[in-house]
């Protein structure tokens, strides 16, 4: 049996054509009245985005990295029946070509939960291949209030579709009264980059957000996420991929940060505890991995909102630690 006639995505898109349903450009809400039976029945409307195929057309990640988008439409022939991709829905993937020179990307991103609430840190190193871009990028971007995310990948992407992300967010807040929750948010941003999936879209975002509750009241991993409210940790990559967990440490230097989170991280860590072992999970990753380093930047997340702590350059603490252990650095 086809996979089209088990999940009657036929009958869908046959009843979305006859009923006028067009793709609009991208950033315009789209709503349709899906027939019974289907995921979205007729009891509500569903409004979502469709990024148009001239919107890929135009925009810039297009300059050199990806092949013109063949319109599915175009290319169809006379003989072929009648159901086609509605027209303005990009392809399922796009075929790459390579950059003209490599570009390698290197970050160190961290965040875990804890009775307090959501720990989360950064270095602060931009690097382009072998070039130190900017010493002292923000990797840590708040959203709203109680939601803060990380960014690994490339620095342009990240800060585009978290400005995107925050905009989405304040949108719900305002029509119904209330905030996303941390998962909402996460699903809401793979859905909003899964159209980009095969391009050169590079986003790694891990948001830490607290979804309500009494302070103190932090989400036991040990618990069922479902029924404690408090902090929740999701990460979302640009390849479709949504985990939700309790530990994330995302970028080139997360193998070093991860042999002291391994063993630093319990649930019963106050904040001072856990600010020393992010921080210490940072300094040894931007120490043994060249495309992370200069300062950290260490947030938390509760049901006050997100802190920041003061941004702190790690030579210092190298020089420190040098100093211990008897060896003068030169």
């Amino acid at each position: 049996m086809a996979l089209q006639d088990l999940c009657k995505l036929q009958e869908v898109l046959v009843d979305r054509l006859s009923a006028g349903c067009s793709s609009e450009p991208f950033g315009t809400t789209t709503g349709c009245n899906y027939v019974s039976g289907s995921p979205f029945s007729d009891a509500g409307m569903f409004h979502f985005y469709i990024p148009a195929a001239e919107y890929l057309e135009e925009s810039p990640i297009r300059f050199g990295q990806i092949r013109p988008v063949r319109s599915v439409g175009a290319a169809s022939s006379p003989d072929s029946p009648a159901l086609s991709w509605p027209p303005g829905l990009p392809l399922a993937s796009s075929h790459c070509v390579p950059l003209p020179f490599p570009m390698a990307h290197g970050t160190t991103t961290l965040a875990f939960l804890f009775q307090g609430g959501v720990m989360v840190a950064a270095d602060t190193r931009s690097s382009c291949s072998g070039l130190v871009a900017c010493p002292a990028s923000q990797k840590i971007l708040p959203i709203h209030s109680h939601l803060v995310g990380t960014t690994s990948g490339t620095s342009a992407d990240c800060a585009l579709w978290k400005r995107i992300l925050a905009r989405e967010l304040r949108l719900y807040q305002l029509r119904h009264g209330r905030r996303v929750s941390t998962s909402g948010a996460a699903k809401l941003l793979a859905r909003m980059l899964h159209p980009f999936k095969g391009t050169e879209l590079c986003v790694g975002a891990t948001l830490c957000g607290w979804d309500g509750g009494a302070a103190g009241g932090g989400r036991d991993p040990g618990k069922n996420p479902s029924s404690v409210s408090g902090a929740s940790l999701c990460y979302v990559c640009s390849d479709g991929t949504r985990l939700q967990g309790a530990l994330f440490s995302v970028g080139s230097g997360s193998p070093y940060a991860y042999s002291i989170l391994d063993q630093g991280v319990k649930w019963g860590l106050t904040v001072d505890q856990a600010t020393a072992v992010a921080r210490e999970a940072v300094y040894r990753a931007t120490h043994r991995d060249a495309y992370s380093g200069n300062c950290v930047d260490v947030y938390r997340v509760s049901s006050e909102g997100w802190t920041r702590r003061t941004r702190e350059d790690l030579k210092e603490e190298y020089y420190r630690e040098e100093e211990r252990r008897g060896r003068p650095s030169e």
